[in-house]
């Protein structure tokens, strides 16, 4: 495949085309993926990011490639008090990423009236749909193709993704330059370069979501335990097909 952004469109691509530039990225780390996709997408590549540990990571190694990035954050209004704060340092120590506060099209209040109370703990899916993915889905449609700091240690949902995946939930191209990454790496390289983070994952929040649906987890649990805890629910939807 050719490296211009007519080329790599999801409609255009069959999954040989992926196999082949995944053989092509297979020995290369996270800066050269980065330099790829921006590269070949250039502005038509959005980073979606949650601002946990791999998010920061994530947008320091962009700054060094693209400082002028565009960045979507999914502004539920439940996220904690910490991550607001670290996104506006991530504002300041970054001055000039592009990062967009997405918000769902139903406050809170209006969710409840059509959905009844708390409906995170009800249906959490459901919730998830309307809070994440709905307004993930308005962002991405603008964009030809997305980058996500997923890595294949996670889970075993997501032990499977390459760095070039099909995402036929968003019709999109989704690039994951961190998935040889271990949780070890993530935290070394924060610690490396003095980068900022969440106060909670000091506090046993390996994973952090909502206010709702984020509990601390116990040494030895997996590292994404604390979501959705006892609901049998180990992802919002955004990455169900990679």
């Amino acid at each position: 495949m050719g490296g211009s952004i007519e080329s790599w469109s999801y409609h255009a691509l069959k999954d040989e085309d992926y196999r082949q530039q995944n053989e092509l990225l297979e020995k290369k780390d996270a800066l050269d993926v980065l330099k790829w996709a921006y590269e070949t997408f250039d502005d038509e590549l959005l980073y979606a990011c949650s601002f946990g540990a791999e998010g920061i990571v994530l947008i320091d190694l962009i700054s060094k490639v693209k400082p002028d990035a565009h960045i979507a954050f999914l502004d539920t209004h439940l996220h904690f008090t910490e991550t607001y704060s670290l996104i506006n340092e991530i504002r300041e120590k970054y001055p000039r990423l592009t990062i967009e506060m997405v918000e769902p099209e139903l406050s809170l209040q209006e969710q409840a009236d059509q959905y009844g109370e708390a409906l995170w703990g009800k249906n959490p899916d459901r919730c998830c749909g309307i809070r994440k993915k709905q307004p993930l889905e308005r962002g991405i449609s603008k964009y030809q193709a997305w980058l996500s700091g997923l890595r294949r240690e996670q889970s075993p949902t997501r032990a499977n993704i390459n760095y070039i995946n099909r995402d036929d939930t968003f019709k999109s191209i989704k690039v994951c330059p961190l998935i040889h990454w271990t949780w070890d790496d993530v935290w070394q390289y924060i610690e490396t370069f003095d980068l900022p983070y969440n106060p909670l994952h000091d506090q046993g929040y390996p994973s952090i979501g909502c206010t709702k649906c984020t509990q601390p987890v116990k040494e030895g649990e997996d590292l994404r335990a604390g979501r959705w805890s006892g609901s049998g629910k180990t992802e919002c939807g955004l990455h169900l097909n990679s």
